[in-house]
């Protein structure tokens, strides 16, 4: 069920009031609100002089996404507490150094000048907050194995100062059951009855790092509580800083929407991957073919190539679910196909940049290749999972001299714990190959024209006449 809540939140800076959506009479298809009993006077309150909390919200966890979803909650006029462990991030947050889109960084600006929120190490605070809000990484190990170690940490935290009329809710991607296997079970083991004193729910994250196009409070949310008066609680606060929700049946529904999402998504770049390869073979030009069939307006979705993926996301959440089948004794042949065919692509770069050497025989010892850009996307500083590292990795390996160069990444740190520096100009490196891994907006590119090798693997750089692509 879709509520639509553009109205009815209340976003006059410094108002300090979440106006609650209204149930009455909505049919919920899955989950019956209905029958929601009881909605704590905390969630539905916030006049300072009413609550009886210090903070509306707690975020745990003041990263690329804490961090966003603070503001956006300021920005309602709420009085946020964000809890970060890292003293260097919280020195970084003060400063305003920090990797946000030119809206969040002016977000940022005001949420300091109003005094709203307030960034902390201390967890114990969290006790003090009218709703706690889980956003911590959930990545994967060197074996692709989860690493739930942040997770559980945040989660015993919750649980070990929660209060009576909290509501919690986990937004970190996970396995289906963490939140009642790392929240709900451990708060009825202290005593609490979920949807009665505490209401507990998972609302997944989604946040598109450097997509300017898609504002925090324009993109739906998906809540499921673990009862209906969980649900609604949970509702009411995510309505209070997005203009649409979707409210599903369960905790289990939600987590197993998060990891569908990102799965699909894994899915159809490797196949555009393939798509890439095949077209190749025939002397085609796959973009112009994947933008040919985006002109059917119904059953197709454009995905384009690539040297791979990276960031915190579709390297690592398909493995949360692989996780919990392989456990089950199950598999799934078609993601863990997805999956290993994305995890070789970076070293089909290598092989590639092989391929054009050797038509002049030549070979990788002894050649300067110098990888350009190397975030996990354009126009972000993440360089977390990126491709780019493995293949750096691999033609140092393989005897290359290897270099790269991006603006908005200066330093970078290899497999082998090996340090890299980006080149401040690519000019003056000497480059005989040259790998366009990220293009970023407004990097010049045009240097490239004077480089005897260019292999571009984002697949954008058409203007660069003799370049060929992965």
């Amino acid at each position: 069920m879709v509520l639509d809540n553009t109205r009815s939140r209340n976003k006059t800076q410094g108002a300090a009031l979440l106006e609650p959506i209204e149930f009455e009479n909505v049919d919920l298809n899955a989950v019956d609100l209905n029958t929601v009993e009881f909605i704590p006077g905390s969630v539905l309150k916030r006049l300072p002089e009413e609550s009886p909390f210090s903070y509306d919200i707690a975020i745990i966890g003041m990263g690329y996404v804490g961090l966003p979803t603070s503001l956006a909650f300021v920005e309602s006029g709420l009085r946020v507490l964000g809890v970060e462990l890292s003293q260097l991030r919280i020195d970084a947050i003060t400063r305003g150094h920090v990797d946000l889109l030119a809206s969040d960084q002016d977000r940022l600006t005001r949420a300091q000048q109003s005094g709203l929120l307030h960034v902390s190490s201390d967890s114990a605070l969290i006790s003090q907050a009218a709703t706690v809000i889980v956003c911590v990484p959930t990545p994967v190990d060197a074996y692709l194995v989860p690493d739930l170690s942040l997770l559980r940490s945040a989660c015993a935290t919750v649980v070990q100062h929660a209060v009576a009329e909290q509501v919690l809710i986990l937004t970190s991607t996970s396995y289906v059951g963490s939140t009642r296997d790392l929240m709900m079970n451990p708060l009825i083991e202290r005593g609490f009855t979920p949807g009665t004193d505490i209401f507990i729910a998972f609302s997944p994250e989604r946040i598109n790092p450097g997509a300017a196009g898609y504002a925090h409070e324009d993109v739906p949310r998906v809540v499921g509580g673990a009862t209906p008066n969980c649900t609604a609680a949970a509702a009411t606060i995510v309505g209070g800083y997005v203009n649409q929700i979707h409210l599903v049946s369960s905790m289990e529904t939600a987590e197993m929407t998060k990891l569908v999402e990102n799965i699909f998504r894994a899915v159809n770049i490797a196949l555009a991957n393939e798509f890439a390869d095949v077209s190749a073979l025939l002397d085609l030009d796959v973009v112009e073919v994947i933008n040919a069939a985006a002109t059917k307006p119904y059953g197709f979705m454009p995905f384009l190539p690539g040297p791979g993926v990276g960031g915190h996301c579709i390297p690592c959440d398909p493995h949360y679910l692989l996780w919990q089948l392989h456990k089950e004794r199950r598999s799934a042949p078609l993601i863990e196909q997805t999956m290993s065919l994305i995890a070789a692509r970076p070293r089909r770069v290598v092989d590639r940049v092989r391929e054009l050497l050797s038509t002049h025989r030549r070979g990788l010892t002894g050649t300067r290749v110098l990888v350009v850009g190397v975030a996990y996307k354009p126009d972000v500083e993440d360089v977390r999972e990126s491709p780019a590292l493995e293949v750096l990795s691999a033609l140092q390996h393989e005897g290359a001299i290897v270099a790269y160069y991006d603006p908005l990444c200066p330093h970078v740190r290899l497999h082998d714990g090996s340090l890299l520096s980006s080149v401040s100009d690519p000019t003056e490196f000497g480059s005989e190959v040259a790998v366009i891994h990220t293009a970023h907006s407004g990097v010049d590119l045009g240097w490239l024209d004077e480089v005897e090798f260019v292999l571009d693997t984002s697949y954008t750089a058409s203007a660069i006449a003799h370049a060929v692509r992965l």
